[in-house]
């Protein structure tokens, strides 16, 4: 597709903007080559989101009555698929990646930003782990601070040789010519790793009145990086966007030089670190993705460790909807008595109840809802697809390895017994009554099943399976084999 005709989609997945006094900038277009991978950086999971999204559900939770653009580039309309029509969203098209300070004068200048808008947030689409409580915070000290720009930074605790990140510089206590500053702590600017190795002699630098030396080993080793995240007043931006220039190693325009030229422009420039540091991490290779991935999920597994039992804090999945329900019943007066194997995932839209048992790698995705005391056993996977509704009452068993999909509906007491497949469409859905017995290699598809019966070894499709009672009273056993076959002429016995 050509640009002309991406640009024409994207129009298509925007939406018009409010008069709102805040606006996020998501830089998400590059692609991200060091993650090694077809798919783009920002749409790589974390914690079962893409990150771009997870990006934009903080900033909009954090920063509140606000506009979004998001600027893509690489796989734009992938990345914009993604994400979806969303209230006061708009993408922009960042055609080649001349970097962060041309991504963000593009969404300048090819949206239209309504008069009311006071503030500008900007932040990069890879943050993953960042949270609307942190972006908040930040936000707060911005505002509170007055300053004309702010960055939000991190603290790099690791061997300063695995920091690729851009510098803090900050005003030492004393200047080049030995006196003592006015500044000592004032942010002058950050200056970007690469530009720091190209260094070949001592760095030298004003802040206002006074001049300031660094060598090279100095800069290396500041702790303070840049995160890539940013508060504007606007009419600042706005008016200084066109000042960047590329006189840097990568020959790029970055955001990070308007610290300098604000500072050149008597303006107010400040830095703040978040509480939990962990949320300003992004990720450029699959290392440092496992990383976020496992901090999720441990942050996870600590908001609930003594609710529910896990079996094994380092493998499991729960959706991010589901630990919000699972919290929201552990404040009613009753124990949830809910246990989770190793290896089980719960997706997005399932909805779990008290007493649910589910054992070694069980997958659940979809619209499923459980009554109370259910035991699902290894290895079993319950799955819907969109529009679909699968019921399960309580007091259900269902045993290892059984694959259920579809539109279903199980009722209760009933059983379901080993390598059983169970599939509902939409026009013909599988209903099970109460107290059923189903077991040996079953399949059955679009079939009603009345109460109390008992079903072995059987192959249903579009049957209703009552129950029969022999002279003894006793339900009479199904093991039925439909359709007829066909193909008989190509099969012989051994």
């Amino acid at each position: 597709m050509n640009n002309i005709n991406t640009r024409e989609e994207l129009k298509k997945l925007s939406t018009a903007f409010s008069q709102n006094e805040n606006l996020v900038l998501i830089l998400a277009a590059g692609h991200g080559k060091r993650i090694k991978s077809s798919t783009s950086k920002m749409l790589h999971p974390i914690w079962g989101v893409p990150t771009v999204e997870r990006v934009r559900h903080a900033m909009n939770s954090g920063i509140g009555n606000n506009n979004t653009i998001i600027v893509v580039g690489i796989k734009a309309l992938e990345v914009a698929g993604i994400v979806g029509i969303h209230e006061n969203n708009s993408f922009v098209f960042q055609e080649e990646q001349n970097g962060t300070g041309d991504a963000v004068n593009i969404a300048l200048k090819n949206v239209e930003i309504p008069k009311r808008t006071k503030y500008c947030y900007i932040i990069y689409a890879d943050m993953g782990l960042i949270d609307s409580e942190a972006i908040s915070q930040f936000k707060v000290s911005f505002v509170e601070s007055n300053t004309d720009m702010m960055a939000l930074t991190g603290i790099f605790e690791g061997d300063e040789k695995d920091n690729y990140y851009g510098r803090i510089v900050r005003a030492k206590e004393f200047t080049l010519d030995g006196t003592k500053s006015k500044y000592k702590d004032f942010v002058i600017e950050i200056k970007e790793h690469k530009d720091i190795l190209a260094l070949d002699k001592n760095y030298i630098t004003k802040y206002k009145d006074e001049t300031f030396e660094f060598t090279k080993s100095e800069l290396l080793s500041i702790k303070e990086y840049n995160t890539g995240v940013y508060g504007f007043k606007i009419e600042y931006l706005q008016k200084y966007i066109d000042y960047l220039q590329t006189n840097n190693a990568q020959k790029e325009l970055y955001i990070t030089d308007l610290i300098s030229i604000f500072n050149n422009e008597n303006l107010s420039v400040g830095a703040v670190s978040p509480i939990k540091m962990y949320v300003v991490l992004g990720f450029n290779n699959k290392s440092v993705l496992k990383e976020m991935e496992d901090i999720a999920r441990n942050n996870i597994y600590q908001k609930i460790k003594d609710i529910i039992t896990i079996a094994d804090k380092d493998d499991f999945f729960i959706a991010d909807d589901i630990l919000a329900n699972i919290i929201k019943l552990d404040k009613k007066d009753k124990p949830l008595d809910i246990y989770i194997g190793k290896g089980v995932r719960i997706e997005s839209g399932v909805s779990i109840n008290y007493g649910l048992m589910l054992h070694e790698n069980v997958i659940l995705s979809g619209n499923i809802i459980f009554g109370e005391n259910v035991i699902i056993h290894d290895r079993v996977r319950i799955t819907t697809f969109e529009g679909q509704e699968f019921i399960i009452s309580d007091n259900v068993e269902i045993m290892h390895t059984n694959h259920l999909q579809g539109h279903v509906r199980i009722g209760k007491n009933t059983k379901i017994e080993r390598h059983v497949c169970i599939t509902g469409s939409d026009s013909e859905p599988v209903i099970i009554g109460s107290d059923v017995l189903i077991k040996g290699t079953s399949y059955i598809y679009g079939c009603k099943i009345d109460d109390n019966v008992y079903i072995e070894g059987s192959t249903l499709y579009n049957k209703h399976i009552k129950a029969i009672y022999n002279s003894d009273n006793k339900i009479i056993h199904v093991k039925f084999i439909a359709p007829d076959p066909e193909g008989e002429n190509a099969i012989e016995d051994l």
